[in-house]
This record gives C-alpha cells, structure tokens and sequence, in this order.
C-alpha cells in the first residue's frame, strides 16, 4: 500500500454535483474517499455508484450504525451490497455482525469520537477509569477486533496503544488530522487531533482528511502535502 492509498478524503458536501467535482478533481491524490450521513441522507445510495463512476478507486460509507440487532445486520446487507470498500459501525455493536458474510465491504467500528474529550465523557457518565478517552478507546478497540472487524476509527493519539493491543494486520484508521496544528488544539469541532506524520508513525494504517483539503485555496496542492505527511511518518521515500 503506498502513502497516497493511505489518505482517506471525506466528502462532507451535501450535493452530488459538489461531491463529485471533488472526486474528478482530488482522484489521483486520494486512495478512498468518504460518504457520511450529510451526503447519503441528502442524495441516497445513487451518489455512491456515481463518485466510483468519476474515478474513486475505493468508497468509505461512514453511516457508524447503531441500533437493534436485526436492522444493524440488514443495513449492513444493504450497503455491502452497494459495493462499498469500508462500513462503520459503534464499538459496542461490532459483535452484532459476527458470521455475517458481507464480501469484500471491511467493517471498521469507531471507538470514541474525535470531537470528544475527558470532560464530555464525564459528563455522559463514564466511570473515572473510561473518562480518558485513550482507556475507553483501547477497551472498545479490543472488544471490536474479538468480534471480528477488520479495524478501528480513533483519534491519532490513541494510535499508538491500539496499534501495540491488536497487532500489524488491524487497520487503525485516524480522522482529527490537522496538517498544521499543534497536537490537542483545534479551532474547530474536533478536540483530539495530530498531524499526518505523527498519526502514521503511531501506527495508523490509514487517515481522514476533509477539511484541511477541501477548504484550501489548492485542495490539490493540499492533499500532496497531506501524503508527503504520509511518507513522512512511514520513513519511506517519495517516489514510492
């Protein structure tokens, strides 16, 4: 896998048109790119077929699905069968998906979310000893992984510890990529946040970028830093 596969671009866009013209645009930048719940709910399943019509090598469906048993198990049906690369779901349902053939669509569960810190977990009544997000992170990543995902979704400074508990094949995917920022600040929603050199030298398999890319005067331009990051963190040379 080279750097460029590792970056994982997040449409965060509510229109095909606007997703689109990212995919065509960022498509020999980008190894996967991601629908979440504000593109999917507002254009339904058709966007995906379309972003791998306009050169998306691999599709990221982030509907993180948490519910009763027999509706998780039929969504995630539903969306293999729309051939997607990667599905998520929340920690403590991964088990839910135990024996379920859902071909070559990877399930990644999501541990706790980047936009949360110690005291959110605190106030949403987590004992002391799971109100640091890196303890609740390593618990849910170890259950996830018995119940047999293919990997996690953590911040990057949890990677390290999540990587060393479930060992070289587990994908540890890190979203709160912040290229510029100083480790643990963010002047936006996300609160647990690190560069792309420092989330794959942890041991992050893949990150998630949106908008440092999509945002910037040159989202192209952007998206080759964000890889050089990549290689950065890998040690490996640029011409890989």
């Amino acid at each position: 896998m080279n750097a460029r596969d590792r970056l994982i671009f997040a449409l965060d866009v509510n229109s095909t048109d606007e997703a689109l013209d990212l995919v065509r645009l960022l498509a020999a930048e980008v190894g996967v790119f991601k629908v979440g719940l504000e593109l999917f709910v507002a254009e339904g399943p058709a966007v995906l077929e379309q972003i791998k019509r306009a050169g998306a090598r691999a599709v990221f469906l982030d509907l993180k699905l948490h519910d009763i048993p027999a509706t998780m198990r039929a969504a995630a049906k539903a969306a293999a069968a729309l051939g997607v690369d990667y599905l998520t779901c929340h920690c403590e349902q991964a088990g839910i998906f135990a024996g379920l053939d859902l071909g070559r669509t990877r399930l990644l569960a999501v541990t706790v979310l980047t936009s949360l810190g110690p005291e959110d977990l605190k106030a949403a009544g987590y004992p002391p000893a799971l109100q640091d997000p890196r303890a609740l992170v390593l618990h849910r990543a170890r259950l996830a992984l018995a119940a047999g995902a293919a990997g996690v979704v953590c911040s990057g400074q949890e990677a390290a510890g999540v990587r060393q508990a479930l060992g070289g094949d587990a994908l540890v995917v890190c979203p709160g990529i912040r290229p510029a920022a100083k480790p643990g600040t963010s002047a936006d929603d996300q609160k647990r946040i690190v560069t792309p050199e420092q989330a794959l030298a942890a041991g992050a398999s893949h990150i998630v970028v949106g908008r440092p890319i999509r945002q910037a005067g040159d989202p192209v331009q952007a998206a080759r830093q964000v890889v050089e990051g990549i290689r950065l963190g890998l040690g490996v040379p640029a011409a890989d």
